[in-house]
């Protein structure tokens, strides 16, 4: 059963102990308000501000657990503090491990401030989570995909743009990777797993998926230097560093190149395509 009273004083205090900065917020000139306005949680939560206000209130209808997920990522909360959200709402947490898709907090600080640079956070089965603005700008929004094309894994095989986002010498390599990485999940996570049925699907309608996987490899690794072929940019080559939060199964990945390189000028023109995509 739902605790109204006890949601509505929980999203409060949660609201009123985040500042601008720690969501990746401008703070602005003319601020009052001690935490967060309700119209900017809304905005991290991806919900209009008069259903997020109803919530604070003690009113409106029993929130969905895809509505209370959203809540607890835009408040960048933690794990314990998402299930405990949950239970005010009158749901059960959902269960922790190699699927979860809630990001840490302290994950999310950190991509807050990678405004200027490519980064995502990906899950163990590669499927993005966040992008920053310049993310989008050099692979595109890898966020909006459902189902098992979730997973770029899944897409190398079944999708050719993917493809065309990188250099065509990589593709064999990529391929071996790809079902490398989740021949490891699924015998991590068993043969009940997410991983266990994209490997299914594309073992069904796949061929070159079939041919790598009953090659049985394991262990392979990314190079440090990734080439993608951007649209209007071309080539570049960027390295790769990673970031792993080992308790979600997580990886922020931040794409840099050498500076002075002609693939650090067309990551400036990159700033530039990115900030007129969003006007």
């Amino acid at each position: 059963m739902i605790d109204r009273a006890g949601l509505a004083e929980f999203l409060r205090r949660r609201r009123e102990s985040l500042q601008p900065e720690d969501v990746g917020l401008p703070r602005g000139q003319r601020r009052r308000t001690s935490g967060l306005r309700r119209e900017e949680v809304a905005a991290l939560c991806h919900m209009s501000t008069d259903y997020y206000a109803r919530l604070e209130r003690e009113r409106g209808p029993q929130p969905s657990e895809q509505m209370i997920a959203s809540i607890a990522q835009g408040l960048h909360l933690s794990l314990d503090e998402r299930d405990h959200l949950f239970r005010l709402a009158g749901h059960h947490p959902r269960a922790r491990g190699g699927v979860a898709e809630h990001i840490s907090p302290g994950m999310l600080r950190v991509l807050d401030r990678l405004d200027d640079t490519p980064a995502e956070i990906v899950t163990e089965l590669g499927e993005t989570l966040r992008q920053t603005r310049l993310g989008v700008a050099l692979v595109g929004d890898l966020t909006s995909y459902t189902g098992p094309a979730r997973s770029i894994g899944y897409r190398w095989f079944t999708d050719p743009a993917t493809r065309a986002i990188y250099a065509p010498e990589d593709h064999d390599f990529l391929s071996r990777m790809w079902a490398s990485g989740l021949r490891e999940v699924m015998g991590r996570r068993g043969r009940e797993s997410r991983a266990a049925y994209l490997a299914e699907l594309l073992l069904a309608d796949n061929e070159e998926f079939r041919a790598v996987w009953n090659e049985h490899e394991v262990g392979i690794r990314p190079h440090d230097v990734k080439h993608f072929v951007h649209p209007e940019l071309g080539r570049l080559d960027l390295n790769c560093q990673s970031l792993l939060d080992p308790q979600q199964s997580q990886s922020l990945l931040v794409y840099t190149a050498v500076p002075g390189s002609e693939s650090y000028e067309k990551l400036q023109l990159l700033s530039v395509i990115g900030a007129q995509a969003m006007h």
